[in-house]
């Protein structure tokens, strides 16, 4: 996202867009890609509520808040697009809230990747995780990523 200092995020996160919503896909690949054809669209504002009971310590990734999605609303899948968007939104609007924080630096990308899309990037979600006992590993010379090390064990359950 650019410009990110000029738009109200908040606004955003509470903006539902005629969400929740189901769409039936065709597309074979697609269907191969993600097991069904029946695909969700969960508003922003539930991608906030979600991120918001990850307690201290533990973890999430985007895909298991979309295949929880997925599950609750009788889904083969959540589309994968405005999740990410969306969990972007949410943490921004966190970032702009003087109370009622929302956690986004527990929630990481596939494989526990953290997200340089978060305010102030990757560095300070990573200070973030590290303070919370989380160690942080880089992978790539070039293309350089960072993870949560063994993320596996901190994941939480949200059933």
């Amino acid at each position: 996202m650019a410009n990110e200092d000029k738009k109200d995020f908040n606004a955003m996160l509470h903006d539902n867009k005629d969400m929740p919503k189901f769409q039936i896909i065709t597309d074979q690949k697609s269907i191969e890609k993600y097991g069904g054809s029946k695909m969700y669209f969960a508003p922003p504002i539930d991608y906030d509520k979600v991120m918001k009971k990850i307690p201290y310590g533990k973890v999430i990734t985007i895909g298991k808040i979309r295949e929880y999605f997925a599950e609750l609303s009788g889904a083969d899948f959540t589309e994968p697009i405005t999740a990410g968007i969306f969990v972007s939104i949410a943490a921004w609007a966190s970032y702009q809230r003087s109370e009622n924080e929302t956690p986004y630096w527990r929630t990481l990308k596939a494989n526990g990747e953290l997200n340089a899309k978060y305010p102030n990037g990757i560095e300070a979600q990573k200070e973030k995780l590290e303070a919370e006992g989380h160690i942080i590993i880089q992978k790539g010379r070039k293309n350089v990523r960072y993870y949560v090390k063994d993320y596996e064990n901190s994941l939480f359950d949200l059933r």
